[in-house]
């Protein structure tokens, strides 16, 4: 069921929401938990957004997240690009966890005839694609949050290896739960739940994203080397893009 939520409202109350800043200091050395439980108690249920990609390591934040409650909001990006076995991993994951608002949000079928008829977009444009398939799509599903939640790590290197556990975002705040998360509890995680793998993991998938984008990786490579393999881009853009 989905909560409905007031745009003016989330717009009015962004202002008094507490610095960013003072936010991480305070949980720097938090469990993932307490990070989205400090998360839900900041803003409320019907003003923060959980984003996730339903890739390899989701399972995690997404547990960790439902024990906190499952009823937070969970917004997926259905880019039209995306591994079947994707797919079916979401609803596997939604049965398994009890959760009671995943929001699938697709890109507009008027902007993906103008700039992207051919569906070749992703070859000669990468950045232009993931534009129109996830960051803007993305911004229009955050605009009645006021803070939103997301599964990035350090460990994960990149542009990635110094984030905060909470950051600002514009008119919103960005919680990492997972910044400062070993890869190993992660895998402790699924093992203590029971969470099942995604299904292209076994074939050396170790980073999930859009199918012409994403390639195996080897057991000597970063995980997310498989992502726009060839190419000096490493991020969709979601996360160096305010949605505000």
């Amino acid at each position: 069921m989905n909560a409905l939520v007031d745009p003016v409202l989330a717009e009015r109350t962004a202002c008094d929401l507490p610095p960013a800043d003072a936010l991480d200091r305070a949980l720097r050395d938090a469990s993932p938990a307490e990070v989205i439980a400090t998360a839900l108690r900041t803003v409320g249920r019907e003003r923060l957004a959980l984003v996730s990609s339903f890739g390899a390591e989701s399972a995690a934040l997404l547990k960790v997240m439902a024990d906190v409650d499952p009823a937070i909001p969970v917004i997926f990006l259905d880019t039209g690009w995306l591994f079947e076995e994707t797919l079916a991993y979401r609803d596997t994951l939604i049965a398994k966890l009890g959760l009671r608002d995943v929001r699938s949000i697709k890109p507009s079928e008027a902007t993906l005839s103008r700039e992207d008829a051919n569906r070749e977009l992703w070859f000669s444009d990468p950045d232009a694609c993931c534009r129109i398939r996830k960051v803007e799509p993305l911004a229009r599903a955050l605009k009645p949050f006021s803070a939103w939640i997301n599964g990035r790590k350090r460990f994960q290197g990149g542009l990635r290896a110094t984030i905060a556990v909470v950051e600002d975002d514009g008119n919103r705040l960005k919680f990492n739960p997972f910044a400062n998360v070993s890869r190993e509890r992660i895998e402790a995680i699924y093992a203590a739940a029971n969470l099942p793998p995604h299904p292209l993991a076994a074939k050396g998938y170790l980073s999930v994203g859009c199918m012409p984008c994403t390639s195996r990786t080897s057991p000597d490579e970063d995980a997310r080397a498989g992502r726009w393999r060839g190419r000096p881009k490493t991020e969709c853009g979601i996360h160096t893009v305010k949605t505000s």
